[in-house]
């Protein structure tokens, strides 16, 4: 895998889960416990062997850049290749084409055209999975294909299609159609927006794509090229997590209180790395009452928690109670507060003896440091 680069694109919707992201890019939204959502991905092409990874920035980016740092957690901070921050360019968005992604592809073109691997990985961050890129990148040379997209087949009764692109494909692997958030819906598989093929297509796509007007490089340059192109669909079986909206982003941390999901997602298929945070374990005072719930370090409990999430340095005092809740780093539940069905964004307090309560389908989002 050192012959492949990994692009993290961040230019992904948010307009379901602003109440989450106002502050911050989807890539930088906390998930599971103390991890960033941005960590499975590069987790993934770390364990897989890709030692060159470029990270599209598209705004918002401080609470990124200062989770990523130097990349020493993923073992990037190299003399040669490692982690590269390749911000937008703020002086042509504001006049640009459009919203998409091409314009910062072609503003960074120099570094794809200077990286020294022959296959690039394009990859979003909001779909959370454990994945063995070696399998794609051998399923990519065996079949011979151009583009290699990476996909799920799911569940059309209990997944959400919303704003997904749909893929179908031939009984050989290829694909015959691709669209993104079709009206109907004639097939369940669903890419996962992972795109392996050569560095020097990649460059193709992207100049021409610009040099078009074309602002989407899924659009403009992938899907208008299928039929010139050997596209094949990569079947992924593992566990995913679609982080779309707040209603996925509670259902899916709620699903990882599962010990068999957990162990799917964080131990099979290669350990998942986070910035490292030196801080005591979680304490819990005499009086605490915990069942089913994931709590990390730098906790002290001395309420009731219930099927919840508990960031980093959480305090529950006495008498509270939090039940199927989310709450974020360094928040404070006061004396006889109860909470359920809540997601608590950072630095939230909430005072003596209040009571919240969302519903599952709809959860309650209390915003950063609100205090109530």
């Amino acid at each position: 895998m050192k012959r492949v680069m990994g692009i993290i694109n961040l230019y992904e919707s948010e307009a379901a889960i602003q109440e989450i992201t106002g502050h911050r890019p989807l890539a930088a939204v906390p998930f599971a416990g103390r991890y960033r959502l941005i960590d499975f991905i590069l987790s993934s092409m770390v364990n897989s062997g890709i030692q060159n990874v470029g990270i599209l920035l598209k705004s918002k980016s401080r609470s990124l850049m200062d989770h990523l740092r130097s990349g020493k957690e993923w073992d990037l901070a190299r003399k040669r290749d490692g982690l590269f921050i390749l911000p937008s360019d703020g002086a042509s968005a504001g006049a640009g084409k459009g919203q998409g992604d091409v314009e910062s592809f072609q503003h960074h073109l120099d570094y794809i055209e200077s990286s020294r691997q022959q296959y690039a990985l394009v990859s979003g961050s909001h779909f959370v999975c454990n994945m063995n890129y070696r399998k794609v990148l051998q399923f990519h040379e065996n079949t011979g294909a151009d583009i290699t997209i990476v996909y799920k087949e799911l569940d059309p009764a209990n997944d959400d299609f919303s704003g997904c692109t749909v893929l179908e494909t031939a009984s050989d692997g290829r694909v015959a159609d691709l669209a993104v958030n079709p009206v109907r819906y004639s097939s369940s598989k669903v890419s996962l927006a992972m795109y392996l093929l050569r560095k020097e297509l990649l460059i193709d796509l992207i100049s021409g794509c610009y040099a078009r007007g074309g602002v989407d490089l899924l659009k403009d340059g992938i899907i208008k090229n299928l039929a010139h192109l050997n596209v094949y669909g990569y079947p992924y079986c593992g566990f995913v997590a679609r982080i779309n909206s707040v209603g996925s982003y509670y259902r899916h941390n709620m699903e990882l209180l599962r010990p068999d999901k957990w162990q799917e997602l964080f131990v099979k298929s290669g350990l998942i790395y986070t910035k490292v945070k030196d801080a005591a374990p979680a304490k819990y005072q005499e009086q605490a009452q915990v069942s089913n719930v994931m709590i990390a370090n730098g906790c002290v409990i001395e309420g009731s928690v219930e099927n919840s999430v508990l960031f980093r340095d959480v305090r529950v005092h006495k008498g509270a109670c939090i039940r199927n809740s989310i709450i974020m780093q360094k928040c404070q539940i006061g004396e006889n507060a109860q909470i359920e069905n809540v997601i608590c964004d950072k630095d939230v307090v909430i005072t003596t003896g209040k009571w919240l309560k969302g519903d599952q389908n709809y959860p309650l989002v209390i915003e950063k440091g609100t205090v109530i």
